[in-house]
């Protein structure tokens, strides 16, 4: 018996990616797809069933899943000078934004997104790359910017510890570039969720956050992709402000769907049906 397992998303990957042979990611997939017996995955139906559905009815053959990723709780304790910068301000009140270690933004885009932070008149912190062309986090800030944001905005292009961050009780919205990993650290805490992708299967994820699962709320953009500051805030204060309609429907469906990931058996469950799946395909 074959079976192709994929560790992520529950969706076509995009054809870019070349390896032996000279052939395709996308490629090598299909084939993989096409011969196996059965198709294994990381995740659960509570939350790509859609795409569960479909790749089933498109290969014709059993999609067994082995549960979603649930990150280990953390053990450690979040660097003091967070912790204390944290600490000076109200409850789930300051706006946590971080794309990762691999995203960069264009030095324009970098700047609408700090001047979107700046507007919502929201506690920030930003944790960044430097973008493009630029030397360092300073030298890329919009004009006048740090002197306007003093005592309130930090952005800071060093590592971070996201997950005791996220967990912190002043966090109460995250703006993430939708990368499995930090949706996943996002979900089993309250920070809100604004979705501003930036390539691949970022826009996938995004927009199963925002579409299908409707917890959190994506950014608009131009028809060119790019994003503006007045898009910025706006997301944000759609999931923040108390009489947003949007934000007290996401606010909901992100803490029913956060306190079933966290809910008692989950991983085991979904485990034990995995295997059992793989003893029926035997026979």
């Amino acid at each position: 018996m074959k079976l192709h397992v994929h560790e992520g998303r529950a969706f076509a990957a995009k054809r870019i990616m070349k390896f032996g042979s000279d052939m395709e990611f996308g490629d090598r997939q299909y084939i993989s797809l096409s011969q196996c017996d059965a198709i294994g995955f990381r995740t659960c139906r509570e939350i790509e069933g859609p795409y569960i559905d479909y790749l089933e009815s498109q290969f014709g053959k059993p999609v067994m899943l082995s549960g979603p990723v649930i990150p280990e709780p953390p053990t450690s304790h979040l660097e003091q000078k967070w912790e204390s910068w944290l600490e000076g301000f109200k409850p789930g009140s300051v706006i946590y934004c971080a794309f990762g270690s691999e995203c960069t933004l264009k030095k324009d885009q970098f700047q609408e997104l700090l001047l979107g932070l700046e507007l919502s008149g929201m506690p920030f912190l930003g944790v960044l790359k430097p973008p493009f062309g630029a030397e360092s986090i300073e030298a890329a800030l919009p004009e006048g910017f740090e002197e306007r944001v003093r005592g309130i905005g930090v952005v800071y292009g060093g590592w971070v510890q996201q997950q005791l961050i996220l967990k912190h009780p002043s966090v109460g919205c995250f703006i993430t570039h939708c990368g499995s990993g930090s949706l996943a650290e996002a979900l089993v805490n309250k920070c809100q969720l604004v979705l501003l992708p930036q390539f691949g299967d970022q826009i996938m994820n995004a927009r199963m956050m925002s579409q299908n699962l409707k917890v959190g709320m994506e950014v608009e953009k131009e028809e060119d992709g790019s994003f503006t500051k007045l898009s910025v805030c706006k997301a944000v204060k759609a999931v923040m402000e108390d009489d947003s309609k949007i934000g007290k429907e996401i606010r909901t469906n992100h803490a029913k769907l956060g306190e079933f990931l966290l809910s008692k058996d989950l991983e085991s469950s979904y485990i034990d049906s995995f295997n059992q799946k793989l003893q029926d395909l035997l026979g």
